[in-house]
């Protein structure tokens, strides 16, 4: 059992009418790591998510969880994982406490053990203080606190969390992401939809980045941020008369092609070791420059030179 993927998607394909929304999709996902499924919006990462949990039939392919094929044997691959959507799938007018309870029971625990369950997690979730208040009265981090308390009932050893932090407050969502990492921690595996890059590059081990239905790229953030095109350097040269002499003598210094903005400069650089020659030939030029930084490729990057002009 070791031995065997968490997930194990196969040439995953879904068509709307005549649109293809997810092209033919294969990746797997190894147990005890947090991968990511980015992409624009409209790119097919719901949907394949949606495929993958059982909730949208696929068109072709097949989808494997623990072993375990989701057609041939759903409820057994559905009892595996927790799935936690964008918004709450819970009761707004009732409270806290009274919705665990109830999904609790909904998932076959009796009535002592639904309310054992229903304290560790309100514990776990920081919403003991709360719990027993109308859920119209929660903010918006408490709400999904919450949904992701109820996803986490049965102790799912995978959960599935499909944009978990859409619309949170910068602080609620650093919770989250701790949230998450402890999860990770105690032995889980978590599959995260997002739009927000810096979250991906934070918490995912892998990344897969969907396009148009396809599966563009895949990799470890590292491994991607490195092929986005190496280091930028850049640097304000300090007399507008030198700019000219300045642009010239940085491309002869390096492949890529230099960019001007007023009297900035900036490169992409394949090591951050040509900085050295490129800062000898402007002392040498007697250019002086400033505001110089070094900035390392970020999945912002890596995002927009693999999607940019399709959308």
């Amino acid at each position: 059992m070791t031995n065997v993927n968490a997930i194990e998607v196969s040439h995953l394909t879904k068509k709307f009418g005549d649109k293809t929304v997810v092209d033919d999709i294969s990746f797997s996902v190894e147990p005890g790591e947090v991968f990511g499924l980015l992409g624009p919006n409209g790119a097919g990462k719901t949907t394949t998510l949606r495929m993958i949990t059982t909730l949208l039939k696929a068109d072709a392919g097949q989808v494997k969880i623990f072993g375990h094929d989701t057609v041939k044997e759903g409820r057994l691959a559905r009892s595996m994982f927790g799935l936690t959507g964008q918004y709450a799938s819970v009761d707004e007018d009732i409270s806290a406490r009274e919705n665990l309870m109830i999904f609790a029971r909904l998932n076959g625990l009796s009535r002592s053990d639904a309310r054992e369950r229903t304290a560790e997690l309100l514990k776990e979730f920081s919403l003991e203080e709360s719990a027993d208040k109308a859920l119209k009265t929660f903010s918006g981090g408490m709400r999904r606190r919450l949904d992701l308390a109820v996803s986490l009932i049965t102790r799912p050893t995978l959960i599935f969390l499909d944009e978990p932090t859409t619309g949170l407050d910068p602080r609620t969502r650093t919770q989250m992401w701790d949230t998450i990492r402890e999860l990770v921690k105690q032995g889980s595996t978590i599959v995260l939809t997002t739009q927000y890059l810096e979250e991906a590059d934070q918490l995912a081990d892998n990344l897969a980045i969907i396009d148009h239905g396809r599966l563009v790229k895949m990799g470890t953030p590292a491994e991607l941020k490195r092929e986005a095109g190496g280091s930028k350097l850049s640097f304000t040269v300090a007399q507008a008369a030198q700019v000219a002499a300045a642009a010239k003598l940085l491309a002869s210094q390096v492949t890529g092609a230099v960019r001007q903005v007023g009297q900035q400069l900036s490169v992409s650089l394949s090591k951050v070791a040509e900085l050295t020659p490129i800062l000898a030939a402007l002392d040498h030029a007697k250019i002086t420059v400033n505001h110089l930084s070094i900035q390392e490729p970020s999945l912002d990057d890596v995002f927009m030179n693999l999607t940019v002009g399709k959308n």
